[in-house]
């Protein structure tokens, strides 16, 4: 997959210098955002920024048909998770003359109960390839719950593709203990933004040790520089 490594040092760090502008990836590492969980982080990552310039969009869709092309995979069918994947899933479905459809964390309450929209009658893949498109794989929690949903659904998916990754080890385990196997990849990695905001000057030095370190150890990382988790 050497060739992959080359399409993510390409559009990894044009990806970073937009999400970065955009405000899709903001870093405060000297003064971190509380997230939902009440844990002080140093990163937040809104890829939804990326949908109000058709040049972001642009670029995510090429990056991902580049990985397509190297991979040596054709989907059938392109499933987009609900609701952050669905714009970039529907770009690359119309750019590839594919069928669209997408994935709910969970099914409805009422009607059909469906927790996949978009496969007619049947409400199967009915043994279609198919590319799951994903925004951020943060834990992988939610990406594995609709590969699985996908799975279910008598999808065959050996691949998700996703914008950007923080890299979290639980990510790469929770993918790797899929049966049937179902790999990740990234067009932008946690490694490659800290680069970019290190060279156009968003974070210094300082910043980029300390995101650095973040990425190593999430949960104890505001404590250790002195950010109590909020209590809620």
């Amino acid at each position: 997959m050497k060739n992959l490594e080359t399409i993510t040092d390409h559009y990894g760090p044009l990806l970073a210098d937009q999400a970065l502008k955009l405000g899709a990836i903001r870093l405060k590492p000297e003064d971190p955002f509380t997230w939902a969980s009440g844990y002080r982080m140093p990163i937040y990552n809104d890829n939804r920024q990326l949908l109000s310039v058709p040049a972001a969009r642009s670029l995510v869709c090429e990056a991902f048909r580049e990985m397509l092309k190297e991979l040596e995979f054709d989907p059938e069918n392109i499933a987009g998770t609900a609701t952050a994947g669905i714009p970039h899933a529907t770009t690359l479905a119309d750019a590839l003359g594919k069928p669209l459809s997408y994935v709910r964390s969970s099914g409805k309450d009422h009607g059909l109960h469906q927790q996949i929209e978009g496969l007619g009658k049947s409400g199967s893949y009915e043994g279609a390839k198919v590319l799951l498109i994903e925004d951020l794989i943060s834990t992988g929690g939610s990406s594995i719950q609709a590969v699985q949903a996908i799975v279910k659904a008598q999808g065959l998916i050996p691949y998700t593709l996703a914008i950007f990754t923080y890299g979290f080890q639980s990510a790469v385990d929770a993918f790797a203990s899929l049966n049937p196997s179902c790999r990740f990849f990234t067009i932008l990695n946690y490694d490659i933004m800290v680069q970019t905001a290190l060279k156009t000057g968003y974070v210094d030095q300082k910043g980029a040790s300390m995101l650095a370190d973040w990425r190593n150890d999430p949960f104890g990382w505001g404590e250790k520089n002195g950010y109590q988790p909020v209590t809620k």
